[in-house]
């Protein structure tokens, strides 16, 4: 039976349609005869308790100079029959905060929500692979610049990072005898009124940092192993790393059985970890990424495989 899928993302008109993993979803839910819905850039509002969005009918094509074609705005109401892609990128600000909420509504109205909006506020990132302790480097995450910094001298070689950053933004790697550390340490952390993240650094950044996608807590078989490039010790895409397709190995396997149940529990149907060598470092639920690239590398159809998962129902 046909559904309609809504899709809340940012302007579908500036995506990157060569590696944009909601424009693939959309080229599957398509594909499969769904009805296709984009929600206008802050299109969600409530009346009388009734979760609604200004939408368009939304078709897609692939290709680059022209791959998408949208009908008329409209209200649409939330309920039985829809399946809502709740796939805008981060920050996680108070708006995006606000959405989740409707969505809930929408949710409860009869909407299959991906990812389930209590998840969404529920795991930060970073936070989130906290929860996974057995599966992480040494971690310390304070307001205390003194505490990060005590952390810094005890495993001498750190990388530091904000909470709440995307694409590699604001980390930074310290090591023993930085002079930068302290305003570093100050810059994260607002003057200690702000949450940081100090990691110990894991050596085996040079061969990647591993993309793994869950599929109902189910991993593909293979990741994108973003690798960083010249003088640059961060892999993210974003920052100019390149994205290099592998089997999962036998640790990435336990590390993805370590999280996989828990996130399907959840309701967090698509989800992307982050492994570096043999450690976890990131569970990021809000809009995982890689599909295109691994698609294309191993001739695989990963949208075709979540979307198997979301004709099935919800999961168990």
């Amino acid at each position: 039976m046909p559904l309609d899928v809504v899709v809340v993302m940012d302007p579908i008109g500036s995506i990157k349609i060569a590696k944009d993993t909601t424009f693939a979803m959309l080229l599957e839910a398509q594909r499969r005869g769904h009805r296709l819905h984009y929600v206008r850039p802050g299109g969600l509002s409530l009346r009388d308790g009734r979760a609604l969005a200004i939408a368009a009918p939304l078709r897609v094509r692939d290709d680059k100079a022209g791959w998408f074609e949208l009908g008329d705005y409209a209200e649409l109401p939330f309920g039985p029959g829809q399946v809502v892609l709740m796939r805008k990128d981060p920050p996680f600000d108070g708006e995006y905060l606000y959405d989740t909420h409707i969505l809930d509504m929408a949710k409860a109205a009869g909407a299959e929500v991906v990812n389930n909006p209590q998840g969404l506020r529920d795991f930060n990132e970073k936070l989130a692979a906290q929860l996974f302790p057995q599966c992480c480097p040494p971690t310390r995450i304070s307001r205390d610049p003194a505490e990060l910094k005590a952390f810094a001298a005890e495993h001498g070689r750190v990388v530091l990072k904000p909470l709440d950053g995307m694409g590699g933004r604001s980390i930074f790697l310290s090591q023993a005898g930085d002079p930068n550390l302290n305003v570093i340490l100050e810059t994260l952390t607002e003057g200690g009124r702000k949450l940081a993240l100090a990691q110990r650094y894991i050596p085996e950044i040079t061969e990647g940092d591993k993309r793994i996608l869950l599929i109902d807590g189910v991993p593909v078989d293979y990741c994108l192993a973003r690798i960083p490039q010249g003088d640059e010790f961060r892999g993210n895409l974003a920052a100019g790393g390149r994205g290099e397709g592998r089997p999962l190995g036998e640790r990435d396997r336990w590390i993805a059985a370590q999280v996989g149940p828990e996130m399907r529990r959840r309701g967090m149907r698509f989800v992307g970890l982050d492994v570096i060598g043999d450690y976890l470092t990131e569970v990021n639920v809000t809009s995982p990424t890689c599909v295109r690239e691994l698609d294309a590398q191993f001739g695989l159809n990963i949208a075709g495989l979540l979307f198997d998962a979301i004709e099935a129902g919800p999961a168990a």
